[in-house]
């Protein structure tokens, strides 16, 4: 089995995240895409992180129609912070029939030298990037010319926006799944 691990916060989880997974699976570029819910990532401010059960049943909630589309809370039993070199040896003890490859965003692979063990990643893990807005592939390419470059659409949403917009009490329907507009209408989150 050939399958993305897309870790994240997903705080929400958006349409984005959803759009990625589905044109990967659907132009057969990985037979399946695992979300991993961090609970804490080293690397991000946790100021407006929600509880990871409250995030990984948003997820869920999205993902359920599309089989091919995984939600994983693997790192809610593993130390925290949470590490990506740490849980790609778990789940690859786990799994060994799968073929893992690392899904990261063009601003993340720009501070992949902030990543725990960094250099165990990239001789050990195919890693693709996906592009971002206002994010040079080229860049990143210059520094890790193992990693390649997703030709896949630009979604430019993010969940910081989602949550200033719901701040703002902006509408947020073109930006996440019903289900999750809903469950955050629901559970009075991110106010």
């Amino acid at each position: 089995m050939n399958t993305a691990l897309f870790f994240g916060s997903f705080n929400p989880f958006h349409l984005g995240h959803l759009g990625l997974g589905e044109y990967l699976v659907q132009n057969k570029l990985f037979d399946e895409v695992w979300y991993i819910v961090s609970p804490c990532n080293p690397l991000k401010n946790q100021v407006e992180l929600i509880n990871e059960n409250l995030r990984l049943e948003m997820l869920i909630g999205a993902i359920k129609h599309n089989p091919q589309l995984k939600a994983s809370d693997i790192e809610f039993t593993m130390p925290i912070p949470s590490y990506t070199i740490d849980t790609l040896k778990v789940i690859s003890n786990e799994f060994p029939d799968n073929k893992f490859t690392l899904l990261i965003g063009s601003d993340n692979a720009l501070v992949f030298d902030k990543w725990k063990n960094y250099n165990e990643l990239l001789a050990n893990y195919n890693i693709v990037v996906y592009p971002r807005t206002n994010y040079d592939f080229n860049e990143v390419s210059a520094i890790y010319p193992q990693m390649k470059l997703l030709n896949t659409p630009v979604y430019d949403i993010s969940s910081t926006q989602i949550r200033e917009f719901i701040k703002q009490q902006k509408d947020i329907t073109n930006m996440v799944h019903p289900f999750i507009n809903q469950f955050i209408i629901e559970n009075n989150l991110y106010q």
